[in-house]
């Protein structure tokens, strides 16, 4: 459709149209929205299909190895619950499950207190600030070989330097990755470092959502720097609390790197955790049957712990949702 603007002698202005051009069809709605369906199905085809491949199939494999003998060599045999039965009289799956208890009991709490310490420190808009964040998230992109290289010094009986700093103050350090009561704890502190950058980031965006009219009400209504964290803070993360928990849970119980770079699970079976186990009895016994039981096992350890911090962490919003 065309048109054409004449001024006429009253200086108004009159439209007038072409008559000899057809009005253009305006596009139909539901023929632009089947498109972006269309093209929105396009691009999740490939983050499904790797789905579908990497993480869903393996799974079912797992599962249905879980019920057989597979053992890479040999033959195959179907036996039912067996595996599982196995795990119930197994002395080193009770070993493996209380050293990673042990580690998740210390390293769950350490990692959130440092990660949110860390990120009140830093929630500043100072350039400085900016060098310290880059700083402590650098261990989480660094390698657990080259990670392992510098804590192996750091533990070094003799002449680490976590055992001269106590040597300062009239202590005599242990020997920490030779010792079966302190090697576990060696690893925690080794873990805690590595990767509370990532919940450190977490806590920062968490920190910088949080609206300072709450801080500017409270200093009004005479609260402590304590008092506006407890009421304020703290409150406000609840949501990035039980997400970095969480991860914090399924970190802890699928530890593995540090205690097979550091100890390879000694001293005398200290430091086996429950995946450093699944590892032994899949890759260096050749019996992927069982260790896929022990991995379903695992898996189910987790969700619980999980389900049972989602549960802790959202109180509130349970009462608010009852029904009265």
């Amino acid at each position: 459709m065309t048109a054409s603007r004449i001024p006429p002698a009253d200086g108004t202005v009159a439209v007038v149209t072409d008559p000899a051009r057809p009005p253009g069809r305006a596009r139909p709605a539901r023929t632009t929205a089947k498109q972006i369906r269309r093209s929105a199905w396009l691009f999740l085809l490939a983050p499904c299909a790797l789905f579908l491949i990497f993480v869903l199939l393996p799974n079912v494999i797992a599962a249905v190895l879980s019920f057989t003998d597979y053992a890479i060599v040999g033959d195959t045999a179907w036996v039912g619950l067996e595996n599982y039965a196995r795990i119930v009289d197994d002395p080193y799956f009770w070993i493996a499950l209380r050293n990673t208890a042990y580690y998740t009991a210390l390293f769950v709490p350490m990692g959130f207190a440092i990660a949110l310490g860390a990120a009140l420190l830093l929630n500043r808009s100072r350039r400085a600030v900016r060098l310290f964040r880059t700083l402590f998230y650098v261990p989480v992109v660094s390698s657990t070989v080259a990670t392992a290289t510098i804590w192996y010094w750091l533990l070094n009986p003799q002449r680490g330097l976590l055992n001269v700093v106590l040597g300062w103050f009239g202590i005599d350090g242990p020997a920490w990755l030779y010792d079966s009561e302190w090697a576990m704890f060696a690893i925690v502190l080794m873990s805690v470092w590595a990767t509370f950058g990532t919940n450190m980031i977490i806590f920062l965006g968490g920190l910088q959502g949080v609206p300072r009219d709450l801080y500017e009400a409270a200093r009004l209504d005479g609260a402590n720097a304590w008092q506006q964290f407890r009421y304020v803070t703290l409150p406000s993360l609840s949501r990035t609390s039980f997400l970095v928990s969480t991860l914090l849970i399924i970190a802890a119980f699928q530890v593995f790197d540090q205690a097979y770079v550091l100890t390879k699970g000694g001293p005398g079976n200290s430091t086996i955790t429950m995946v450093y186990y699944i590892y032994d009895k899949g890759f260096g016994a050749l019996e992927m049957g069982y260790a896929s039981a022990l991995s379903f096992v695992l898996f189910l350890i987790i969700m619980i712990f999980s389900i049972a911090n989602a549960w802790i962490s959202h109180p509130r919003e349970k009462r608010k949702a009852a029904p009265r």
